[in-house]
């Protein structure tokens, strides 16, 4: 079984970490139309297979010992790259004024590719596509960066050449700014798995 972990988030300073609300490229949180918030599809549209072949993901840190919050299993991909996964929150988990979201993607059937299906281009091999929404409040918040730059990245999971064989699984993570302290459940969405609702906050 092949695993990847996510960053210890706790280290991260939030002053010019361009992680907070409002700063650019920052993450942070932005309004959503009612229409759109209500409008959440209950799953996401499976992710075409890419054939491109890369290193096992780079970023890593150690796993989360909370249970399963929230599990649903999916299809994914198409063609020679099809095939079927669990996926599992296991940890959502408000510190200070930010908030880490960790989940483990277990192949059950065929090939589960997560290799490009969850960044925000072609060439974009993480999970920074992942947002979370408080339905609540209208707002939607996009994983946190590590500057305000154009080049900052996410502080998220790197996903270059996670392609799995069954019973093989990752485990993945990104950071939020967290939203306001009465919020105590939100919708997690994920690209290629859906939208999970009512995600309990620790």
């Amino acid at each position: 079984m092949r695993k990847t972990f996510a960053l210890a988030v706790a280290a991260f300073a939030l002053a010019g970490c361009g992680m907070m609300p409002g700063q650019q490229g920052g993450g942070g949180e932005e309004r959503q139309s009612q229409a759109a918030v209500e409008g959440q599809s209950a799953s996401a549209a499976p992710q075409s297979a890419s054939e491109e072949q890369g290193q096992t993901p780079a970023r890593s840190a150690p796993p989360q010992d909370a249970g399963v919050i929230a599990s649903r299993e999916v299809k994914v991909g198409a063609g020679d790259m099809y095939g079927k996964a669990r996926v599992d929150i296991t940890a959502l988990k408000r510190q200070g004024r930010v908030l880490s979201l960790n989940w483990t993607v277990t192949a059950t059937e065929g090939k589960v590719n997560v290799h490009n299906g969850m960044g925000a281009g072609p060439l974009d091999f993480t999970v920074s596509t992942v947002s979370l929404i408080d339905p609540v409040n209208a707002k939607r918040y996009r994983v946190a960066r590590n500057g305000t730059g154009q080049d900052a990245e996410c502080v998220c999971s790197d996903t270059q050449g996670l392609f799995m064989e069954p019973e093989e699984a990752s485990t993945l993570y990104a950071v939020f700014a967290a939203p306001p302290a009465d919020v105590t459940k939100i919708n997690v969405e994920m690209p290629m798995f859906g939208v999970f609702t009512d995600v309990p906050i620790s």
